[in-house]
């Protein structure tokens, strides 16, 4: 009797693995238009968002109309109530994809990067399209294990951020204040990309093991 509600709640995981997808295209655009300097790109980024907001409102809606006709309790509702979590997590993370891509329009033709900063900035996208692209891989298979070696992962990325300030206050930055003020807001948006992929994976531990991993 419990089976078309289940496969109801496996749709709406299905649901957030296409957004979290969507947003590991979003987050390498937009880190495309930051490095190329390339406007079009930068714009794709920005208007796709609308479709990671309608995704969001259907995930929502799905969950609601769940707690409303079906009632679940127990291990049932705790599905529910993180799958309404995650998909704001995945919502959050599209929205910090388009901050970058609106540095990167702010400053064209120029590049928001400077030259010397270059890898670092580069080693954070790559660090935060990767957590992403593996945290839709998670959602999918509801993985335990990968989820707790995200987690660990994301260690890199605040080493990473760390790295950023220590180049902005060096007495060698000759970049100005308005490069240093791009800079960490690109690392902060990056960082919370992060941040928001390791969240979705604890919630993920939370649905299989029902424990909140500290």
């Amino acid at each position: 009797m419990r089976q078309p509600f289940h496969d109801q709640l496996d749709a709406i995981f299905d649901d957030l693995a296409s957004i979290c997808s969507q947003v590991e295209v979003a987050v390498a655009q937009a880190t495309e238009a930051l490095l190329e300097s390339d406007a079009s790109i930068a714009e794709e980024v920005i208007s796709k968002d609308d479709a990671i907001d309608r995704a969001r409102e259907r995930v929502e809606d799905s969950a609601f109309a769940l707690l409303s006709l079906q009632a679940p309790v127990a291990g049932d509702l705790r599905v529910v109530v993180a799958a309404l979590r995650m998909v704001s997590d995945l919502e959050r993370m599209g929205d910090l994809s388009v901050h970058v891509a609106k540095i990167a329009r702010l400053r064209m033709p120029n590049s928001a990067v400077p030259e010397p900063v270059r890898p670092t900035i580069c080693r954070m996208a790559e660090v935060a399209e990767d957590m992403v692209g593996r945290t839709a891989e998670i959602i999918r298979t509801r993985d335990v294990d990968a989820a707790d070696l995200l987690r660990s992962d994301d260690d890199e990325m605040d080493k990473l951020r760390r790295s950023t300030f220590a180049e902005m206050l060096s007495n060698d930055w000759a970049f100005g204040i308005e490069a240093a003020v791009d800079l960490a807001l690109l690392g902060r948006y990056y960082e919370r990309i992060a941040d928001h992929a390791v969240s979705v994976a604890k919630r993920v531990i939370f649905v299989v093991t029902g424990e909140n991993p500290v």
